[in-house]
């Protein structure tokens, strides 16, 4: 996938975020780089790993899940929001 100004625009979109004018050559090559990570990483020949191939055979240590509400912490983070309603963020719509 090539990295360009109008992907980094359409990005910017989507994600509500601006890059600066002097930023924007320095996001596009770091992009570049992690999208060619990616691109070796579709090179690998996996054809004899098993698709549940874990580092050992222990099982991930569970913890009790107890329901908790604390109404204060989400009072805490809605009050930073921009917008919000009902106990919840209003965000604009994004789907295109």
């Amino acid at each position: 996938m090539q990295v360009d100004d109008a992907l980094l625009t359409k990005l910017e979109k989507l994600s509500f975020l601006k890059v600066a004018d002097e930023k924007r050559e320095e996001i596009i090559g770091q992009l570049s780089e992690i999208m060619s990570f990616v691109d070796n990483l579709s090179e690998l020949n996996t054809d004899g790993i098993d698709d549940k191939f874990a580092m050992n055979n222990e099982a991930t240590m569970l913890r009790v899940d107890t329901p908790a509400c604390d109404a204060t912490i989400n009072d805490e983070i809605l009050k930073n929001a921009p917008q919000s309603a009902d106990h919840f963020f209003v965000v604009p719509k994004i789907i295109e």
